[in-house]
């Protein structure tokens, strides 16, 4: 059986379905783009103003903060011989030049990335050393890295990708029994879909094929056997709420957020089952 079933959204029908197993949003009109160097630098330039590379410091202090996330639940153990920790291995979606890899690696990880980005993957290999391959995730089998690794992340990866079942087999098969899965997503529960759906639309990106929230992602996840361990928003946009969260005191706002998980953004780490 299949893990979507969508069906013309209710208040939206122009712009979504809408799974009713999950509630899980497919954005109709979304279009399929390359990803290359251009749209890398770019995109990043726009949404940012700087380049990747001229933004180093924080990202790699945003790898640090993701890690330590991860170490509060990944059990690093020492070996039986010499005391050394065993390392796990990660792989990262979407790696970029490889700033969260490298910072990984330094933690103990095994570290792996898939990058589309000609450039990206070149400076990997050769600046940092990373393993890292430019192919997209949707091209390596479902079966070919069976329950390889032990944490998997993908950060603002896949709602770009158009074949959501194939992505969700990937992870579900790739991670280890006991493997963490660590996202960032858009979310369609936050102010600016809740509460400004105009605005919403007129910015959504055109290669944006699924919108998630913290209420599909947990649906989605129990039926593939995760349950979350960790969800946060990863900015507080109170000016953006028309509604009558967006009159709360900062601090009122911010503790409803974080309690929620209410935001255009959202973090997410959730174990897989054992058994």
């Amino acid at each position: 059986m299949s893990l979507f079933a969508f069906t013309p959204h209710r208040k939206f029908p122009e712009y979504y379905e809408i799974c009713q197993h999950t509630g899980v949003l497919r954005y109709l009109p979304a279009k399929q783009r390359e990803y290359g160097d251009s749209y890398f630098m770019e995109e990043y330039m726009s949404q940012y103003k700087k380049s990747y590379y001229e933004d180093e410091t924080n990202l790699r202090n945003m790898a640090k903060r993701r890690l330590t996330n991860l170490a509060k639940m990944v059990p690093f153990e020492k070996g039986q011989r010499n005391g050394m920790f065993q390392n796990h291995s990660l792989l990262e979606i979407g790696s970029a030049a490889g700033f969260f890899l490298d910072e990984a690696r330094q933690c103990g990880y095994h570290t792996r990335g898939l990058e589309l980005s000609p450039k990206e993957v070149e400076y990997s290999k050769s600046k940092l050393g990373l393993t890292v391959e430019r192919r997209s995730v949707l091209s390596v089998g479902e079966g070919e890295w069976n329950h390889s690794f032990s944490v998997i992340t993908a950060f603002f990866v896949i709602e770009h990708l158009p074949d959501i079942e194939g992505i969700w087999n990937r992870l579900n098969s790739w991670l280890q029994p006991g493997g963490f899965l660590y996202l960032a997503v858009p979310s369609s529960f936050g102010p600016s879909f809740q509460t400004n759906p105009v605005e919403w639309f007129r910015t959504h990106p055109s290669d944006h094929f699924f919108d998630y929230s913290v209420h599909s992602l947990k649906k989605l996840l129990s039926i593939l056997g995760f349950d979350v361990n960790y969800v946060r928003p990863m900015s507080y946009h109170s000016y953006r709420d028309l509604g009558l969260r967006g009159k709360f005191p900062e601090w009122l706002y911010r503790l409803y957020a974080n309690q929620f998980a209410y935001g255009d953004t959202i973090e997410l780490i959730a174990r897989k089952r054992k058994h």
